[in-house]
């Protein structure tokens, strides 16, 4: 799978460009980095930022930090993040299995209501996350940095839930082939409203999930015209939701699109 993501990449990119390749715990094992790691070599300039289960040797480490090396956690705009800390653990756990210069870092905060905690975090009171990287300490290499860099890969998950509004879930065939196509479609009708959000709307919309797209836009019953060398989209005056709220729906749908 990721050398089909990275055939995605143009060459002009792919060769020359440093390459992050995150993901989450399940990309930790040696074989995954070492294949990461080789890409280098055939001049494929790919670096890893992935998840790390939390052993009993981290779990050691985490208890072991002297509180100095504890450093606060950035938010993605740069500001300080309430109640998080982070912390460089390499050094106190064994990579010695893991390519060389791989860098282990957790991230501890106070539990959002609802987070999913282990035996550990109920026992510290704090929420744990650990990740592997082999961004070096030159160029900006801060554990602050690269925690908060790490961290953006969890929009994956936002577009997995995504996903399964719009047909992920809902495989029709115990056919593999016919889920093959399914999976296709599905694909799609996620980039369409995706690419809609970036080209059309802002406000609200411009990060509205494809249920609230679906309820605030793709169900109107309307026209498109033509007249006066601009286009137009007529909704009837009728709609229910058009008129009755005054901050409506077109509101969002940027000048000139």
């Amino acid at each position: 799978m990721l050398d089909q993501a990275l055939a995605q990449i143009p060459d002009a990119h792919r060769h020359g460009t440093d390459i992050l390749i995150r993901a989450d715990s399940a990309g930790s094992t040696k074989a995954f980095l070492a294949r990461v790691c080789d890409l280098r070599r055939r001049g494929i300039r790919t670096f890893f930022s992935v998840g790390h289960s939390i052993t009993e040797a981290v779990r050691r480490a985490v208890r072991a930090v002297p509180v100095r090396l504890l450093h606060p956690a950035l938010d993605q705009d740069g500001t300080l993040r309430d109640g998080a800390e982070v912390a460089e653990l390499t050094g106190m756990v064994d990579l010695e299995c893991y390519p060389t210069g791989t860098r282990i870092i957790v991230r501890r905060e106070r539990p959002h209501p609802g987070a999913q905690l282990s035996l550990f975090d109920e026992d510290e009171g704090l929420r744990h996350q650990v990740f592997l990287t082999d961004t070096p300490y030159s160029g900006g290499g801060s554990a602050q940095f690269l925690e908060v860099r790490h961290r953006g890969h969890a929009t994956v998950e936002d577009h997995v839930r995504c996903g399964k509004s719009t047909g992920f879930g809902r495989f029709p065939s115990r056919d593999f082939a016919v889920n093959a196509v399914w999976l296709e479609l599905s694909l799609a009708a996620i980039d369409l409203p995706a690419w809609t959000r970036v080209l059309l709307l802002d406000g609200e919309l411009a990060t509205a999930e494809p249920k609230k797209l679906r309820y605030r836009l793709l169900h109107v019953a309307a026209r498109l015209t033509r007249g006066g060398r601009r286009l137009r989209l007529r909704i009837s005056a009728t709609w229910p939701n058009y008129r009755s709220h005054p901050d409506h729906a077109l509101d969002h749908i940027k000048t000139g699109s």
